[in-house]
């Protein structure tokens, strides 16, 4: 009997250490690389599908939206936006991903919520901007800051990063499709705080903030090539600084990082972006 018992455990060590050894592999092959940062980030969900679905969310979000209809602000959002998607197009072939562009079908719309300071922006290019941040944009230069950091998320496939760590450790490893199938509303919950259009805690947060300072670095060199002042950026974090006062949570337990760091932190990436300024 102890002869039989040492043998079946051997058996399940053994298979523990293959399932081990497959996810392991599975996860160095869906390594990717960060344009620009060159971290090393985890994605297991194909572009395609993530692309398909980013439509479909999209569509829904501005179905249960008031869209903007004064002619000046929608005008500007899409103003910037045309000349963010050639920087992001420009940068995507000078970094060898020029294949990737045809994953990109722009699309830019403000949605009229006053109270909503917020901005985002899902793969394939669909942009959303709500009105309440437009008075701290104050104006083209600071919509672009907002509109480059966004479509930096995207062009560094941040919510696929994200979607891929919430597949592994909230739904166990479930392929996307299987996901979708199994268990919808999580899934579409998931994809909705993955690209900033809904409430993130828990354990993406540290990796929250890491993002945050690659879609501010790469935004300013997308706002610089499509001739925005990179330097614009500074005044509009420190607006947002002003604004949080008295309501801003400490940083280690925000999604972003605190207004100050992320003005330090900006300060030190424009001369890199100012080499692509083209005012």
């Amino acid at each position: 009997m102890p002869v039989r018992r040492a043998s079946e455990s051997n058996k399940i060590w053994l298979t523990a250490w293959l399932v081990a050894a497959v996810l392991a592999a599975a996860v160095i092959i869906a390594c990717a690389t960060v344009p620009l940062t060159g971290r090393t980030q985890l994605n297991l969900v194909g572009d395609a599908e993530l692309t398909k679905m980013s439509l479909t969310q999209y569509r829904e979000v501005l179905s249960k939206s008031k869209l903007s209809d004064d002619p000046r602000k929608v005008g500007m959002i899409r103003r910037v936006g045309s000349r963010i998607a050639k920087a992001t197009e420009e940068f995507l072939r000078e970094n060898k991903m020029g294949a990737e562009i045809k994953n990109y079908a722009w699309e830019f719309n403000l949605i009229q919520d006053d109270k909503t300071i917020n901005a985002w922006c899902m793969p394939g290019g669909k942009i959303a901007f709500y009105t309440g941040i437009l008075p701290v944009c104050q104006d083209e230069n600071g919509v672009a800051v907002v509109m480059g950091h966004e479509v930096a998320h995207a062009l560094a496939k941040h919510g696929n990063e994200r979607m891929s760590q919430a597949l592994l450790v909230q739904l166990g490893g479930m392929a996307l499709a299987v996901a979708l199938s199994e268990k919808p509303a999580a899934t579409q919950q998931i994809f909705m705080a993955a690209y900033g259009a809904g409430a993130t805690v828990g354990l993406l947060l540290p990796y929250s903030r890491a993002h945050e300072y690659e879609a501010d670095r790469i935004g300013l060199t997308l706002m610089a090539k499509a001739g925005y002042d990179p330097h614009a950026a500074v005044g509009l974090w420190e607006r947002m600084r002003d604004l949080s006062k008295g309501k801003q949570a400490p940083a280690f337990l925000s999604t972003h990082p605190a207004p100050q760091d992320r003005i330090d932190g900006i300060k030190a990436y424009i001369p890199e972006a100012m080499k692509h300024y083209r005012g």
